[in-house]
């Protein structure tokens, strides 16, 4: 059994990952602030500080004695770091800074650092891969992507194992369905929920890969396992795109389509780093995870 911090362990990816290790039978500790999470998500095993990692003096005791961090905390969403870089930079930057800093201080054994394929930004080849320059259309790209040298740099000079894995579009239980920032999945079932017509930006060709959230835990896992830590990039998603006209196809029910904001308009994961050093390979499919949202 390992201590364990989850910071935005509330949220849909972290809350699912905190339901994994406790499974395992680790002694896990969730710092969330509840800006984004929920207090629903929390698994009751788990032990819960409700705090904001903006603040370092009061979690920094909260890391003594821990063995590993997996840092989800974050405001995520690029719509809504382009409206308001300062607040999102103070969290996607000075918080991750915070964590990477308590860590160090405490002597913890690794940090895993949820990073994000929004570093890419809009590349002329598909897939990306890890060794690609980073061109990040948005400060949350760009803040996600200064996370990833932190740990790089927390690696090289102050000997704390760092891993950092690049997320593609995450989906599943608990994702978020509110608001103008729910992401597309989320959104498109609310709508159908709902009798309403599924909304798409642009003209629906834009790709994306779809990853499961179970399958993002268990890469968490082996990220926190294997002999890795000197802020290796892995990325995270499952390797295959899909138009989100066929997302709303495969949803099913009446499409409008909105205007086009800005984001990537093509993504798709090489994962054969992933598969290679960490041993992770994506088990669910997409149709297998919308049946599970829609039973």
């Amino acid at each position: 059994m390992s201590k364990i911090i989850i910071t935005g362990g509330a949220g849909f990816i972290g809350s699912n990952l905190v339901d994994e290790l406790v499974a395992r039978g680790d002694e896990v500790h969730v710092i969330d602030n509840l800006s984004g999470g929920k207090q629903e998500n929390l698994n009751p095993a788990a032990i819960f500080h409700k705090e904001d990692i903006t603040n370092f003096s009061v979690i920094r005791p909260l890391f003594d004695e821990v063995e590993y961090v997996f840092h989800l905390a974050a405001l995520p969403l690029v719509q809504y770091s382009i409206e308001h870089p300062i607040e999102t930079n103070e969290v996607n930057v000075g918080g991750t800074l915070n964590v990477l800093t308590a860590a160090k201080e405490a002597g913890v054994k690794k940090v895993v650092y949820s990073a994000s394929s929004a570093a890419y930004g809009d590349q002329a080849i598909m897939p990306l891969v890890e060794e690609m320059p980073a061109k990040p259309k948005s400060p949350y790209g760009l803040q996600k992507y200064i996370g990833e040298m932190y740990c790089r740099i927390f690696s090289e000079i102050y000997n704390l194992p760092t891993v950092c894995l690049r997320y593609f579009n995450v989906y599943g239980p608990r994702q978020n369905e509110e608001g103008a920032y729910a992401l597309v999945i989320g959104k498109f079932l609310k709508q159908k929920r709902e009798g309403l017509s599924l909304t798409i930006t642009g003209d629906g060709t834009q790709t994306r890969d779809f990853v499961s959230v179970h399958d993002v835990a268990r890469a968490n896992i082996l990220a926190m396992e294997k002999e890795v830590g000197g802020g290796e990039v892995f990325n995270i998603g499952a390797g295959q795109n899909y138009s989100v006209n066929e997302v709303a196809k495969m949803i099913g029910g009446e499409v409008e389509y909105i205007p086009a904001r800005l984001e990537p308009y093509v993504s798709r994961a090489d994962n054969r780093k992933a598969r290679e050093v960490l041993g992770w390979t994506p088990t669910v499919s997409l149709a297998e995870g919308l049946k599970e949202l829609t039973s």
